[in-house]
């Protein structure tokens, strides 16, 4: 359970972005923070100075996380970044589709031109940004076109062809001419690499001669003037502030850092595609005292990429053993060459020691969390004992449900906690192949019988071939079962298991009218339990998991189905045009929507079919 005191307590008086979840998971809002302890603690504060659309987000929070920058800047780009991902609810504002601008530098023409574009393409250019000011942009380039005279036309210049007379920007100095021949390609590459030099932060010349005239205009009096070249300044400073959230590089890249204390260490991996942070990652490595960072790097890519589909080429972390074993075996999973790289100063340099900053801030918070969340899972494991009256205490406990509507797809979920936590690795899920129609009961004993005939079988091999109870999927049973539902549901669970000759404690978890918890059914009697104890806290969670993840099977073969029975339905769509059509537009919107040039691209697909996809659609 998210304990939302602890968490706005472990908040760091540091800039970021925090991202909002409800009770699914999903992000409803993404705001950034100068201090993200001040900014998120004012939401869960007195609310009479909130707006109605905050309130009502309030209400909906259930958990939240937050990513640390190491400017108010960087959270604003990485703030925009998250937003077009998650399309929050609650950022209607920002779910605009608007590109942060970029200075971008023609330099592939003989006479490169400088301007500001919202759209990044891999021409050959070179792009400075984002800025998330576009008037500190616009009055860049405004500088610039006064320092620098270079074209602002879109003409097709090339050297030795003279284009005829130039236009009014020559005469008032604000242009070289390379259109009628007056600069040469050379004389004027010179001056876009001043600019270029200037836009990476390289010549301070510049601002040191704009500071000299603001100060001289200033002892003169001239305060106008001053005024005007200090927001000049400031502007300039804004653009060539160090952005670390999004990168220069268009390449797919990883940045992968550690953090390890005396006892455990924590990995965190952000993502970078296409230049822009997409997410990140962390891994609690438990028990690591003594190991190298070398090796302890080395063991995680391995298990990482080992099983992830995507490979990016350009990988940045610390030191790794047998580096060019693994960049070998990358190479070979990515199909094209990858390369592991060490930046030792620079704009990669300070993003990896950005990496490892969050990765030691990760590690604290989940050390403490740990110590706390064990101890609440002691005291609600205590307390389920108390109450059964139980022998021992509850390590292992397996709760059980059926998902259908009208009987059709009909599903069960097996989840499991252990020590009071979810235990992701032994969920199973069944689909129901005896029971027709919406029979919850005999859909309960089929799984019940499933799950236990299979662990009988299980054990009994395991018990030939000497291996550990642990390499079976069903051979650890439970020591408490736990059924979503009353009297009815735990009586069958009952009789499965005599029928067995298994002896296991079973309970239900009964809900109120309200479809909220309300208690447990134990030897035919329902045992009252406080609202806001740990146990209550503990069997509710339990509930909700087993709940979501039959609903979430019934979901996908509900889908599956659907799907199936669409496609189908259309003349010359058999299984393969059926897979290949998803597999290009993903979904039947998508394929709804397709021209039948589109269709026609996907491939098994002939025109008649295309034709008679494009006309299943137009009458239905």
């Amino acid at each position: 359970m998210f304990d939302l005191e602890y968490h706005l307590k472990m908040l760091p008086d540091k800039p970021g972005v925090y991202l909002m979840k409800n009770s699914l998971g999903e992000v409803i809002y993404v705001g950034k923070a100068k201090n993200l302890k001040n900014r998120v603690r004012q939401y869960f504060q007195s609310s009479k100075n909130h707006t109605e659309k905050v309130k009502a987000m309030v209400k909906n929070i259930e958990e939240f996380e937050y990513i640390v920058t190491d400017s108010e800047m960087e959270a604003l780009i990485l703030e925009c970044n998250l937003i077009k991902k998650h399309r929050p609810r609650y950022n209607i504002l920002l779910k605009d589709d608007k590109h942060y601008p970029f200075i971008k530098i023609t330099v592939k023409e003989d006479f490169p031109r400088v301007f500001m574009t919202r759209m990044v393409a891999k021409d050959g250019a070179k792009y400075f940004g984002p800025y998330p000011d576009a008037g500190a942009v616009h009055e860049t380039l405004l500088l610039i076109k006064k320092l620098f005279p270079v074209r602002t036309c879109k003409k097709s210049i090339e050297e030795g062809k003279i284009l005829g007379r130039p236009c009014l920007n020559y005469f008032i100095h604000q242009c070289k001419g390379p259109c009628a021949g007056y600069i040469n390609k050379a004389e004027y590459g010179s001056i876009i690499d001043s600019i270029i030099e200037l836009l990476s932060g390289k010549d301070t010349s510049l601002l040191r001669e704009l500071k000299s005239e603001m100060e001289t205009a200033a002892e003169n009096l001239e305060f106008e003037k001053a005024a005007s070249l200090r927001d000049k300044i400031s502007n300039l400073e804004k653009i060539r502030e160090k952005q670390k959230i999004i990168i220069g590089s268009q390449e797919d890249e990883d940045f992968i850092n550690i953090f390890s204390d005396e006892k455990d260490s924590c990995v965190q991996v952000f993502y970078y595609r296409n230049g822009q942070l997409q997410g990140r990652e962390h891994f609690v490595l438990e028990y690591t005292a003594g190991a190298e960072v070398p090796e302890l790097i080395a063991d995680f890519m391995k298990e990482f990429y080992g099983g992830t589909a995507f490979i990016p080429k350009n990988i940045y972390l610390p030191q790794v053993s047998d580096e060019e074993l693994i960049e070998q075996w990358l190479t070979m999973r990515r199909g094209s060459k990858v390369y592991l790289k060490h930046p030792q100063k620079g704009e990669k340099k300070e993003l990896l020691d950005l990496v490892a900053k969050n990765a030691a801030m990760t590690l604290e918070a989940f050390k403490l969390k740990l110590i706390q969340d064990r101890e609440l899972q002691r005291v609600a494991l205590n307390e389920i004992t108390e109450l059964l009256e139980l022998d021992d205490i509850p390590q292992r406990m397996e709760a059980f449900d059926i998902s259908n509507i009208q009987g059709v797809d009909s599903v069960g979920s097996m989840v499991v906690f252990e020590g009071g936590k979810p235990k992701t690795g032994d969920y199973r899920r069944f689909k129901i192949k005896t029971v027709k129609g919406a029979n919850d009961y005999d859909s309960m004993r089929e799984i019940l019988t499933r799950r236990f005939s299979h662990g009988l079988e299980e054990i009994k091999s395991i018990q030939q071939r000497e291996l550990y109870f642990s390499s079976g999927k069903f051979s650890v049973f439970p020591d408490l079962i736990l059924m979503d539902g009353g009297r009815g549901q735990v009586n069958i669970a009952l009789e499965v298991l005599k029928g067995f000759n298994i002896d296991i404690p079973v309970c239900g978890m009964v809900k109120d009218d309200k479809h909220r918890t309300r208690g447990l059914i134990y030897n035919n009697k329902e045992l009252i339990i406080r609202p806001d104890s740990e146990l209550m806290k503990l069997i509710t969670r339990i509930q909700d998991e087993v709940h979501r993840f039959a609903i979430t099977y019934h979901r996908t073969l509900r889908d599956k189905r659907v799907l199936h029975s669409i496609l189908e339905d259309i003349p010359g769509v058999g299984d393969k045009r059926r897979k290949e059509l998803l597999l290009r537009f993903g979904s039947i919107e998508n394929i709804k929507r397709a021209t039948l040039e589109e269709l026609l691209s996907t491939p098994a697909i002939d025109e008649k079919t295309a034709k008679n996809i494009r006309k299943y659609f137009g009458n239905n």
